[in-house]
């Protein structure tokens, strides 16, 4: 009788264990970044945004005020040099404090960072069912490398399904973030 209930422990706690663990791990060559790696968790779940998909997930876990991640893959540029590139992707929150979004940012020759948008000007925040959102830039004749993904910041959970990554034409506007002066009206502008 006692081993019935020693056993029965045993598989209980393997099952706790379990279900804390990521349902799945993240295929290669998605990875997640931050400086603060150790307060956030990353993978899939079949929660995706199709009924059969596995939508990826970034979660704080243990973050404070200012941390984040990213969830991220890096390509070459060599297929989209010249072009307008579009990614493009459904993301769902939960409990996200801060902001949330997507991202992108080409890597030149002689220039890190020669095209960048992050969405912050068009954060997500709290709970947000699916959503389509995406992120326009200019590939230029010398790119070397495209980084993409996800970011968010200090609490909660954001998903990313559905992703495609596309060239597009030139009426498709690119994203920019605003300048300096542009921010500082934004927020000091008051609301209608």
């Amino acid at each position: 009788m006692k081993f019935h209930l020693i056993l029965l422990a045993a598989f209980s706690s393997t099952a706790l264990l379990a279900l804390a663990q990521p349902t799945i791990p993240l295929d290669p060559p998605w990875m997640l970044s931050s400086e603060t790696r150790n307060r956030f968790e990353a993978g899939q779940e079949t929660k995706g945004f199709h009924r059969d998909s596995h939508a990826k997930y970034v979660r704080a876990t243990s973050a404070k005020a200012g941390d984040w991640a990213t969830l991220m893959q890096v390509f070459s540029a060599a297929d989209y040099r010249g072009k307008r590139l579009r990614f493009q992707a459904q993301v769902r929150t939960e409990d996200v404090t801060g902001w949330t979004g997507l991202w992108m940012r080409v890597d030149c020759e002689e220039k890190r960072s020669c095209a960048f948008y992050n969405s912050q000007d068009k954060p997500m925040h709290g709970t947000n069912g699916w959503t389509l959102r995406s992120v326009t830039l200019d590939v230029p004749a010398d790119a070397k490398s495209i980084s993409f993904g996800v970011i968010t910041g200090s609490s909660g959970t954001t998903w990313i399904d559905d992703l495609k990554m596309e060239a597009v034409g030139k009426e498709v506007a690119v994203d920019s973030l605003p300048s300096h002066e542009e921010e500082v009206e934004l927020r000091t502008k008051p609301s209608l």
